[in-house]
Formats: structure tokens, C-alpha cells, sequence
């Protein structure tokens, strides 16, 4: 489902889905901070917990936990944080849906205000600048979708600047690595007036910079450890087009969430680009038993839409397009909008990247303009907006997303 020397809108939705993407409190604190936390009776347990949740797809489950931790310190952030986070999770995987949108406005935004009050009572609290922090990445994520540039890179300046805080109070934080990683990798990619609204508030960003924070959150952050794992597969499949560093990656996590057929799927991809035939029919076999194995039918649905969509960016890759239409019509042919709505409208996506890649540029657009116009788009309607200005090329990395 996500030229290179110009960043395209996916890679703009990637920023919108990756910059100051924090998950977590700050990994060590110090002794005046940890007895505040204590205070709060937050335990590390319970966070992991929760974020282990979403990572698996269960997201009453992390709703459950982290509606206990808001109740149990309402004057906290981290509880609220965490809520919104919750939603942005269900809108990373698909549940684009008006509703979901506006809940996700209203948590962030009181996730906001929680953390500027705590500020207030304590302006070296570094927990609070972290979730202050985190909270504006996230507010400055959603106004980079509706296109307000001045907006987000103003909530981006505070937001870097929470984090910067943070650092100074507590130094040995590996999780807050993350987001500033995750900022100067992207910011140095920036072109245009996205790259002049960097200059104007922020700085230029450095590519080496940035993939060297995310490797030490990688690596030693506590809480964003996974999702800083998460963006780096990302980030060496479909920017750097190095299959080579995301694989390991890959697997651990395919390995760790056995629910979330995804980090499977970007397995097999790795598998694809390299030209590994019998590894990649291997994943696309794990993902057909591991479909017949669930108890439900729509979890069952999941992992054989998974299967499908894996066989169908294979053809896409090996120029197979009327094979990768074939594929795509079968998981349209039985449509879950409640239960995996990203299944409806990204086979629709390349069966219009198929069509672009056939010479059938007015059929392409056909279905470029219907993923745009729907009314849960699952994300794909950034890559619709952008193939509707430009064809897809056969070279294009995002066939493989």
C-alpha cells in the first residue's frame, strides 16, 4: 500500500506519516523525573503492552489500555498521547473515514494542551516536552495532508523544539532520537517550497544524519525501538532502494507480530526486487496457510488479501501487467470496507498503475480519479493524485508498496 529527486506526494505522505512519528515517553529519566513518573503509577509494562497492541492490528485492545492510563492520571500527557496514536494507527492502516479523521483532530489536540499545561507546573519535566513534542508532530502531520505547509512547518519548528528541550534535560534518551532522526532524513530530501519553508523555520537536514539516529533508536530506544525499525524498512525499500538493509528488519518484525501480515508482505517484496524466486513463493505460501489457520473470516480475508496484493506487485515488477489486473480483480471481487477498507482501494490504485504501465493512459486515470474521489481513500489517494499528473514509471519503487 506507500524521479526521486523530487519527493513525491507518497513520499510526502510518508512524511506526514513518519515525521516526529514518537510513540513513546523517554527512556531515561532523570532521578527527578522518574519519582515524577512514579507519582503518575505509569509502568513501562503496561506502555509496551499497549504499543506491542497496535503493532499487531489490535486496536480495541491498545484503546483499553491506554483509556486506563487517562483515567488513572488525567493530568498526565502520556495517556492522552497515546489515545491519538491509537486513531493515527487505525488511519495508517486504512480506517480513513471522516469520523476517524475527526477523532483524530480532537485527541491530538487534547493531548496538546494536556502536555502545555504540565509545562506550566513544571518547565523541566522533560516526560512533558517529549509528549509535547511528539503531540505537535503529529498536529503538524495532519495539517501537511490538508496542504497547509505554513501550518505544519510551524508546528514542526515547535515540535523540534520541544524535543530539543527534552534531549537537554534528559541527554541519555535514546527514544527521543527517533523523531529528530526521522525529521532530518526527510527534511534533507525536501525540494521546492517545501524545501524553502525548511530553510525558513528549520534547517537543511541531513540524509547520514538522520538514518543514524533512527539506527540507535533501532537499536537501543525502549519504546520507539519498533517503529523506528518500522521506518527504516520504509524508508531503504521505497527511498533508498537498498532490499538488502530493510530485509533483516523485515523479518524480525514479521517474526515478533504475528498478526500484522505487513512486515510479511514487505519480506516478500524484498524477495521480489532481488529476484529470489523460491524465497519469495515461500511468503507468499506463509501468508495462504496463515490465512487458512485464523478462526475468523474476516482475519482469514486479511492474510489472503495480503497473499494476492504480494503476488500482484510481483507481476507489476516483472512487467506482468495484465497478470497483476487479474490478481487485483480477485481481491476486489469481495470487498470488506468495514474490515479492510486499504483492500479496496490500493488493488484499485495499481490496477490503474497497471493500465499507465500498458500504454492505457485514459483507463489509468479512471482509476486514479475514482481512488481520489473516495470517501475512505486508505492513503492511496496521495499516490492517485500524484499518477494523475504524471504516469507511473516502470522503474518506480512504490510499485512494490
Amino acid at each position: 500500500m506507500m524521479s526521486h529527486k523530487l519527493l513525491s506526494v507518497r513520499q510526502v505522505f510518508l512524511l506526514l506519516s513518519a515525521i516526529l512519528f514518537v510513540l513513546v515517553p523517554p527512556s531515561s529519566l532523570g532521578a527527578e523525573n522518574a519519582a515524577r513518573s512514579a507519582t503518575f503509577g505509569f509502568q513501562k509494562k503496561e506502555i509496551l503492552q499497549g504499543i506491542d497492541a497496535l503493532y499487531d492490528l489490535e486496536f480495541d485492545k491498545a484503546q483499553s489500555v491506554f483509556s486506563t492510563l487517562v483515567s488513572e492520571n488525567p493530568e498526565n500527557p502520556a495517556g492522552y498521547f497515546y489515545l491519538a496514536m491509537v486513531t493515527w494507527s487505525r488511519l495508517a492502516n486504512g480506517f480513513w473515514g471522516p469520523e476517524v479523521v475527526n477523532d483524530f483532530a480532537k485527541r491530538i489536540d487534547r493531548a496538546i494542551a494536556v502536555a502545555r499545561k504540565s509545562i506550566q507546573k513544571n518547565n523541566e519535566d522533560s516526560l512533558s516536552f517529549f509528549y509535547l513534542g511528539g503531540a505537535l508532530g503529529f498536529k503538524g502531520r495532519f495539517e501537511l495532508m490538508r496542504h497547509k505547509w505554513l501550518t505544519s512547518y510551524n508546528l514542526a519548528y515547535h515540535a523540534i523544539s520541544a524535543l530539543d528541550t527534552c534531549l537537554k534535560l534528559d541527554p541519555n534518551n535514546r527514544d527521543a532520537l527517533f523523531g529528530l532522526g526521522v525529521f532530518d532524513y526527510y527534511t534533507a530530501r525536501l525540494s521546492g517550497v517545501l524545501k524553502f519553508l525548511t530553510y525558513l523555520f528549520l534547517h537543511k537536514g541531513n540524509k547520514e544524519e538522520g538514518l543514524r539516529k533512527l539506527h540507535i533508536a533501532a537499536e537501543q530506544a525502549v519504546y520507539s525501538r519498533i517503529e523506528a525499525k518500522s521506518m527504516l524498512i520504509h524508508i531503504y525499500l521505497f527511498l533508498e532502494d537498498q532490499c538488502e538493509k530493510a530485509l533483516p528488519l523485515t523479518q524480525e518484525l514479521a517474526a515478533r507480530f504475528q498478526k500484522n501480515p505487513r512486515y510479511k508482505y514487505f519480506e516478500g517484496i524484498v524477495y521480489a526486487r532481488e529476484g529470489r524466486e523460491s524465497e519469495f513463493e515461500a511468503v507468499v505460501d506463509f501468508l495462504k496457510r496463515r490465512s487458512v489457520a485464523q478462526r475468523s473470516k474476516s482475519r482469514s480475508l486479511l492474510w489472503k488479501d495480503e497473499a494476492l496484493y504480494l503476488e500482484a506487485s510481483y507481476y507489476l515488477l516483472r512487467s506482468k501487467y495484465t497478470d497483476a489486473i487479474r490478481t487485483l480483480d480477485r481481491i476486489l471481487s469481495y470487498p470488506d470496507p468495514v474490515s479492510n477498507p486499504a483492500m479496496i482501494a490500493w488493488p484499485l490504485l495499481k490496477k490503474g498503475m497497471s493500465y499507465d504501465l500498458l500504454g492505457n493512459r485514459e483507463k489509468a486515470v479512471e482509476y486514479y480519479s475514482l481512488v481520489k474521489k473516495m470517501r475512505n481513500g486508505a492513503g492511496a489517494q496521495f499516490l492517485a493524485e500524484k499518477y494523475l499528473k504524471k504516469p507511473v514509471s516502470k522503474g518506480d519503487l512504490f510499485l512494490g508498496y
